[in-house]
């Protein structure tokens, strides 16, 4: 096991008119897993690469159980790294590829390279395909054969370059599955970088959000789910996203109402408005999840159906909202199923009511850690 600190790292390419990572901060304790998620483009594999050490940072630092490696060369460093493409050796067999690395890097004997590839092909289940090559294996063989010359290695720290993408979804969810157990099993430090949103979520002890090279928010799944530190984050982690809704806010009584000019109006209770930076006349972004949404029985935000969209245990309702809201969606069970044109009434929980700044996008709960939730 070994803890990871990434100390203001930054990679520039083009004589810096590009910036691919923007002086990211971040620590990853020992046999943790974190799961680095963003859109293409974000940084995250440029980052993984820089810590395996095949990409040389602009500044900045990164340590190793301890030690520097920013200057170390990648064959130096203890880790171990899976692809996305799996880069196998096509002439080798299963045996030879997982062995390459302990012949290359460390000073065992054949005997003992024997003895660690079979247990290692063993817990992997591929014991059996030892004597195959690449292009006699299914894509999940070689993605466990990928992982056995990691695991093979017994490094410091794993590095998951998004390793499932090429896999069809029932097997990128068994091994999915896999992963995350031998991960535990072996309790080795993982950073394991995916484009999948879901997979971050449901992977990772710790999940960090990359956006334009620069960190957006890091912590516990569930945190970063309930509370977005910015609209990018809310918008882009769950499934299916956040709605948003640009409104003013207004004072009626002893609450601040929330609405814009087409009909959204939902005042906060006092108790809970209280507590927010915000007062009448301000204009803000209300953020609020899908499955938050749900059929008013009395008062509440009226909207036209347009679309409904069933999933089996759920159905998705795209809603009306006004010109200038887009797909608002509510997820409601699957025996509630108006028809499209049918005017229905929709509400929601303070509890479950996301703020955010017009202007900078961040959050305006993510301030207050002490805010509590009651419902109007």
């Amino acid at each position: 096991m070994a803890r990871v600190t990434i100390d203001s790292l930054r990679k520039e390419y083009d004589v810096g008119r590009v910036v691919a990572v923007d002086d990211l901060d971040l620590e990853i304790e020992d046999g943790e897993f974190v799961t680095v998620v963003g859109p293409s483009g974000c940084g995250k594999t440029t980052t993984l690469r820089m810590l395996a050490g095949l990409e040389k940072p602009t500044s900045g630092t990164i340590e190793i159980g301890g030690k520097d490696v920013t200057d170390v060369h990648a064959k130096n460093r203890d880790v171990a790294m899976v692809f996305q493409n799996y880069a196998l050796y096509p002439h080798k067999t299963v045996y030879e590829n997982m062995a390459f690395g302990l012949r290359m890097s460390t000073d065992m004997s054949e005997q003992e390279r024997e003895e660690r590839v079979v247990e290692t092909a063993e817990m992997m289940d591929i014991d059996e395909l030892l004597e195959d090559k690449p292009d006699e294996l299914s894509g999940g063989q070689k993605q466990r054969v990928a992982l056995g010359r990691a695991i093979v290695r017994e490094p410091d720290v794993f590095l998951f370059d998004e390793p499932l993408s090429n896999l069809d979804a029932k097997l990128r969810t068994t091994m999915r599955a896999e992963i995350q157990r031998l991960q535990e099993e072996l309790d080795i430090t993982a950073v394991y970088v995916t484009h999948d949103q879901e997979e971050a979520m449901t992977m990772g002890d710790k999940i960090v959000i990359l956006k334009d090279g620069k960190l957006q928010q890091v912590g516990a799944p569930n945190t970063v789910y309930n509370e977005p530190a910015n609209r990018f984050v809310g918008g882009f982690i769950g499934s299916p996203s956040m709605n948003f809704v640009h409104v003013g806010v207004e004072e009626a009584g002893n609450q601040l109402v929330l609405h814009d000019d087409d009909g959204f109006r939902y005042p906060l209770s006092s108790e809970y408005s209280s507590q927010l930076p915000i007062e009448r006349g301000d204009s803000v972004i209300v953020g609020i999840r899908p499955e938050h949404v749900f059929p008013a029985d009395g008062d509440g935000i009226e909207t036209t159906v347009k679309v409904v969209e069933p999933v089996g245990s759920d159905n998705y309702l795209y809603l009306d909202l006004g010109s200038d809201v887009d797909d608002f969606m509510a997820r409601v069970p699957a025996d509630f199923k108006p028809e499209p044109d049918e005017r229905v009434t929709i509400t929601f929980e303070d509890k479950n009511v996301r703020l955010f700044d017009e202007e900078t996008g961040d959050s305006l709960l993510h301030e207050s850690k002490a805010i509590s939730t009651p419902t109007p």
